[in-house]
């Protein structure tokens, strides 16, 4: 695993951890795909496992939980 990216990621590590732009990355998270940021020291972070097991569900190389199913049914 590379350790230089930080277990917590504002918004401009986290869309370059993803390989996205800002706006993408943005845009992602809004649609569910991506996890919501956790506000640490009054500031959005997003949580480096979270991203990782988004990106492995929606490389389908893990399952949805049984929320984020519903979610994805009923919203797309």
């Amino acid at each position: 695993m590379n350790e230089r990216w930080p277990h917590m990621m504002k918004v401009d590590t986290a869309a370059s951890y993803c390989d996205l732009s800002r706006s993408a990355f943005l845009g992602e998270v809004g649609k569910g795909r991506l996890p919501s940021p956790i506000n640490l020291g009054g500031r959005d972070h997003w949580f480096r496992p979270a991203l990782d097991k988004s990106l492995a569900i929606l490389a389908g190389e893990a399952e949805i939980p049984d929320y984020r199913k519903e979610l994805q049914e009923r919203y797309g």
